[in-house]
């Protein structure tokens, strides 16, 4: 059953929702909402509302802090990614993370996808404390992982070879779909499907969610095996197209 998962996107150490396709290394994103809260605010929230599994996502340099801060609110209920590696992993998980979101650490400069890495991490703080994300942009064949904030594409594709291949290395996988991630334009209901349609662990969906329309798309064209993230859309950061307490009592059917 499809369950919605809450985040906290981090931008220069504001609670923000961003275009993603506009996170550029030079030049100001286009900024779809920016929070008067603090990110602990959003944690204590989820935490009061029983809302396990979010994500906190630090989204370029100077965001330790309000990660911290969050984590610290809400210990064991929240992932954390951006920026994490073998050598700070361990800090995350200590500081409440419940397991640690990986993506651009995986590939050299070149977008080559390094094994080795991953099983580095997994060795160190075993698979059930990983989240690999393969949030990606759609090509003529299918999906391409990009890093760097979606600016880099990779040599790995997001099919069902490569969720094969990488299950048992972490407990879940969590996929933006960066074309559409912040536009409120609806999902790509066929990335849902093919996630649904392999479902051996959990997984999440971001990307697109423009009104609870969309979250059910989700679950049915996921299968019911696809969880989902609603940024933009949420009355929670500034939308008006999905309410906030809908889903929380989405996730208590």
């Amino acid at each position: 059953m499809t369950k919605f998962r809450p985040c906290i996107d981090l931008h220069e150490g504001q609670v923000k929702q961003i275009v993603g396709s506009t996170l550029l290394d030079d030049g100001s994103p286009h900024e779809n909402h920016v929070a008067n809260q603090p990110a602990a605010w959003f944690a204590q929230k989820y935490r009061d509302d029983r809302l396990l599994g979010g994500h906190v996502i630090k989204l370029g340099p100077g965001n330790d802090e309000a990660a911290r801060s969050a984590l610290a609110e809400f210990p064991g209920g929240l992932q954390i990614g951006g920026g994490v590696s073998l050598d700070n992993a361990p800090q995350w998980l200590d500081a409440g993370a419940s397991h640690v979101i990986l993506t651009s650490w995986l590939f050299d400069k070149d977008g080559r996808f390094q094994t080795e890495k991953l099983d580095a991490l997994v060795e160190q703080i075993g698979k059930q404390k990983i989240v690999i994300d393969l949030s990606c942009k759609r090509n003529d064949n299918g999906w391409t992982v990009a890093m760097n904030r979606w600016q880099t594409l990779t040599d790995l594709n997001v099919d069902q070879l490569t969720l094969d291949s990488l299950a048992d290395r972490c407990d879940e996988f969590l996929i933006h779909a960066a074309d559409v991630e912040g536009k409120c334009e609806g999902i790509d209901a066929d990335l849902v499907e093919l996630m649904g349609n392999w479902g051996k662990i959990p997984m999440t969906y971001a990307g697109g969610v423009a009104k609870m329309d969309d979250v059910l798309l989700v679950e049915s064209s996921g299968s019911g095996n696809v969880d989902v993230t609603v940024g933009s859309a949420l009355d929670l950061f500034g939308g008006s197209g999905v309410a906030y307490e809908e889903l929380v009592q989405w996730n208590q059917r």
